[in-house]
C-alpha cells in the first residue's frame, strides 16, 4: 500500500513537471515571437497608444539678389494649438482668446469642442500676440492650450519684386513665383515631431517642446539688383498715379548676358499679406501677359528687312498718309502725309506706310521666319512660373492683309519678355540670347549646387545689320518719336509704340483703349541695359513716346548713375541724316582693253549702289557686312576680265 502511494505521488510530480516543461515552453515561444517576429507591430501599437505625431516643417533656404540682399527668409514663429479633452469651458476660452487671435469666438469654440487630443488653434502668429495669448494663459490658468515653434516665410521688402518672389502657404507650400517654381530645391525637410501621451492618450505638453529644425533648404541667388528694382518700381509708381492705366509693366536686362535686373509689375501685392489680395495683383505680366507690341515690333521688321537685302538706311519712300492692302486702308499713326522720306525719317517717325512696304516685300514667310528666330511665338523658357507663348500666324493661313498689319506690329501677339529679350539680340551684335534670373543656388554649407549661365539661343542677323539698326534707332531716341527716353550724355537707341487693345474676347479691338509702350538699350557703343515699358489702358495722353519714353528716361539715368557709367561726349550714330548719303566718286581714268573692266572705287557707296555699278561694268559684287563700302578685296584702276568677282566688305559710318 505504501509503496502505492510513492508511485502515485511520483506519477503526480512527473506530470506537473511535465505540465510545467511544457508551460515554459510556450512561454519562451510566445516570448521569441513578439520579440522577434511581431516585435515591430507590437512596439509601434505601443507607440501609437502613448504618443501622436504632428509632421513640421524646418525652415525653407533664403532667396537673395545678385547681391547677396534678403529678398525672403524664414524665420522661427510660435504657433498656438489645444487639446479640446482639457478644455473644460470652451466658450469662455474662445472669448478670451477672439480678441487677441482676431478671430470670432463661434470659430474658436468650434475648434476647441472637436474631438480628439490635438487641434491648430491658429499658427503663425506675430511674436506681440504670442506673448499676449502666453500672458492670458498664465494669468487665467488655462489648461490645454501650449505653443509650438514653426517656420515663417517673411519678405523684408514688403512688395519689392512681389510677383517675381511669390509667396508661401500656411503648409510651406510655395504657391506662386520663385518660391513655386524652387519648391522643391528650397523648401526645408519635413519632420515627424511625437508628442508623448499618458495611457488615456492626452498629450504630455512639454514633450512637445522638444522641436529641433532640421538645416534648412538650399539658398537661392537672383539676377536680380534690388537697387535696379527699387529704381524701376518706385517710376513705376509715380506713372501709376500720373497716368492710371490698368496695368504696367517694366524689365531691364543685361542684354550681353541674358540676366534680368529688374522685373515690376502693377498692380502689385504684398507678399507677407498676399491673402489680403487677388490673383490680378499676383499676376507676373512681364511674363503671363499677351499684347500686341503695336510699333515696337518695327525694330524686327527692320532687322529682317536689313539683314535680307530688301532695305538700305539711304532709301526712299513716298508715303501718301495711307496704303490699301486687299481692301483694308492702313493709315499713319499721326493721320499725317510725310511725302518723299528717307528710311531714317520712316523709323523715326514710325511711319506705317512706309513699314506695309517693307513688311509686304518681306512676305509672309520670311516675316514670320524672322519673328520665330527673335523668339516670338514660344516661351523663352526663363525661371518663372505662368509664361505665355505669344501668338504668330501660320505663314500659310496669312493673307496680305496680315502680313501688312503684322509689318506695324498687329496680328501678333507677344510678352513683355520676349519683346525686351528680341531687342536685346540686336543690342549684342544679333545675338538672341536666353533669359534667366537664376544667378545660383548654393547649398546649406556655401557650395554652389547650380550655377546660371549665359545660353546663346542663335545668330538671328549679322553683326553688322545690328550695328546699322542700332544707330537708326539711336536716331528714334535722338531726333524721333522716343527722345523723351533721351539722357544727357548718353547714347541710347530705342522705338516707341502705342497700340490698340484687343478686346477680351478677341473679336476685335476695343475703341479708345491702347497700350504705350518704350523699348530700347545703352548705352549705344557699348550696351549694359536694355529696357522695357508697358503701360496697359492709360488714362488721357497714351502715345508710348509721350508716357512710356520718359519712364524710360527717368530709370535709365538713375541706372546709369547706379552702375557707375559715366557720361560719354560723342556724336550720336549716325551723326545726322546726312551721314547714310553715298559719297560721289569720280569715274577711273584708266583705260582698259577690250573683254576686261576697270575696277572702280565704290567705298562710301551703300550695297545698292555698289551693286549697280559694279554689274554695269560686268563684274560680279560679293557683299559682306551692312551699311557702306569701307575696302575692296581689288583695288580701284585694276583691270580684271569681265565677270570676275568683287568682294566688298560695309561697315556702319
Amino acid at each position: 500500500m505504501m509503496e502505492k502511494n510513492v508511485v502515485t505521488l511520483q506519477r503526480r510530480i512527473a506530470f506537473f513537471l511535465v505540465l510545467l516543461l511544457v508551460m515554459i515552453l510556450i512561454l519562451v515561444m510566445r516570448i521569441g515571437w513578439l520579440q522577434f517576429i511581431d516585435g515591430d507591430r507590437m512596439a509601434a501599437k505601443v507607440a501609437h497608444q502613448v504618443k501622436d505625431s504632428k509632421v513640421l516643417q524646418s525652415p525653407r533656404g533664403t532667396i537673395f539678389d545678385r547681391d547677396g540682399r534678403e529678398l525672403a527668409i524664414s524665420s522661427l514663429t510660435r504657433s498656438l494649438y489645444a487639446d479640446p479633452s482639457e478644455i473644460k469651458d470652451p466658450e469662455t476660452v474662445a472669448n478670451l482668446l477672439a480678441p487677441l487671435l482676431q478671430m470670432q469666438p463661434a470659430e474658436i469654440r468650434e475648434k476647441l469642442s472637436a474631438d480628439g487630443h490635438f487641434i491648430w488653434i491658429k499658427r503663425m502668429l506675430e511674436p506681440a500676440v504670442a506673448k499676449q495669448i502666453e500672458t492670458v494663459i498664465k494669468d487665467s490658468n488655462l489648461k490645454g492650450l501650449a505653443f509650438l515653434e514653426e517656420s515663417k516665410r517673411y519678405y523684408p521688402n514688403d512688395s519689392l519684386a512681389a510677383q517675381v518672389l511669390g509667396f508661401v502657404g500656411t503648409d510651406d507650400i510655395g504657391l506662386d513665383g520663385m518660391e513655386m517654381a524652387l519648391d522643391k530645391i528650397i523648401k526645408g525637410k519635413s519632420i515627424e515631431q511625437f508628442v508623448d501621451t499618458d495611457s488615456r492618450g492626452i498629450p504630455i505638453f512639454k514633450s512637445i517642446f522638444t522641436f529641433a529644425p532640421a538645416k534648412q533648404g538650399k539658398n537661392v541667388y537672383l539676377t536680380l539688383d534690388s537697387a535696379i528694382q527699387f529704381i524701376v518700381e518706385q517710376s513705376l509708381d509715380k506713372a501709376m498715379l500720373k497716368n492710371r492705366p490698368q496695368g504696367a509693366s517694366v524689365i531691364v536686362m543685361n542684354p550681353h548676358t541674358g540676366e534680368i535686373l529688374a522685373m515690376a509689375n502693377r498692380p502689385t501685392y504684398n507678399p507677407n499679406q498676399f491673402y489680403k489680395f487677388s490673383d490680378r495683383e499676383w499676376k507676373n505680366r512681364a511674363v503671363a501677359y499677351n499684347y500686341e507690341p503695336g510699333s515696337t515690333f518695327k525694330s524686327i521688321v527692320s532687322a529682317a528687312a536689313l539683314q535680307e537685302g530688301q532695305l538700305y538706311p539711304e532709301e526712299r519712300f513716298i508715303d501718301n498718309g495711307y496704303v490699301e492692302v486687299s481692301g483694308r486702308r492702313i493709315k499713319n499713326w499721326s493721320g499725317e502725309s510725310y511725302g518723299n522720306v528717307s528710311f531714317i525719317q520712316v523709323i523715326e517717325q514710325s511711319i506705317n506706310t512706309s513699314f506695309v512696304q517693307i513688311g509686304m516685300r518681306l512676305g509672309a514667310y520670311k516675316l514670320t521666319e524672322y519673328a520665330r528666330a527673335f523668339g516670338f511665338g514660344k516661351a523663352t523658357g526663363v525661371e518663372l512660373p505662368g509664361e505665355e507663348a505669344g501668338l504668330l500666324f501660320r505663314p500659310e493661313d496669312m493673307r496680305d492683309s496680315d502680313v501688312a498689319t503684322m509689318s506695324i506690329g498687329q496680328s501678333i501677339a507677344v510678352t513683355p519678355l520676349q519683346l525686351i529679350t528680341a531687342v536685346s539680340a540686336i543690342a549684342n551684335e544679333g545675338v538672341l540670347l536666353k533669359p534667366y534670373i537664376i544667378k545660383e543656388i548654393r547649398n546649406a554649407d556655401g557650395s554652389i549646387d547650380r550655377e546660371g549661365a549665359t545660353k546663346s539661343v542663335g545668330q538671328v542677323i549679322s553683326p553688322e545689320t545690328a550695328r546699322t539698326l542700332a544707330g537708326l534707332m539711336e536716331k528714334v531716341v535722338g531726333e524721333g518719336g522716343g527722345k523723351k527716353a533721351s539722357v544727357k550724355g548718353y547714347r541710347f537707341a530705342g522705338k516707341t509704340g502705342t497700340a490698340e487693345k484687343l478686346q477680351e474676347d478677341g473679336s476685335g479691338y476695343s475703341a479708345g483703349h491702347y497700350v504705350a509702350s518704350f523699348v530700347g538699350f545703352g548705352p549705344v557703343e557699348d550696351p549694359q541695359v536694355a529696357i522695357l515699358v508697358v503701360l496697359d489702358d492709360p488714362q488721357g495722353v497714351y502715345y508710348g513716346g509721350e508716357i512710356a519714353a520718359p519712364i524710360a528716361g527717368e530709370i535709365l539715368e538713375k541706372i546709369m548713375r547706379h552702375l557707375n557709367i559715366y557720361p560719354q561726349i560723342a556724336n550720336p550714330l549716325p551723326a545726322s541724316k546726312e551721314s547714310f548719303k553715298a559719297t560721289v566718286i569720280p569715274r577711273p581714268k584708266v583705260q582698259a582693253p577690250a573683254g576686261k573692266v576697270v575696277v572702280p572705287d565704290v567705298t562710301g557707296k551703300s550695297i545698292r549702289e555698289t551693286g549697280e555699278t559694279l554689274t554695269q561694268l560686268g563684274l560680279a559684287i560679293v557683299p559682306v557686312g551692312t551699311g557702306v563700302a569701307a575696302r575692296q578685296s581689288i583695288a580701284e584702276n585694276t583691270i580684271v576680265e569681265v565677270g570676275t568677282e568683287v568682294t566688298v566688305y560695309f561697315e556702319v559710318r
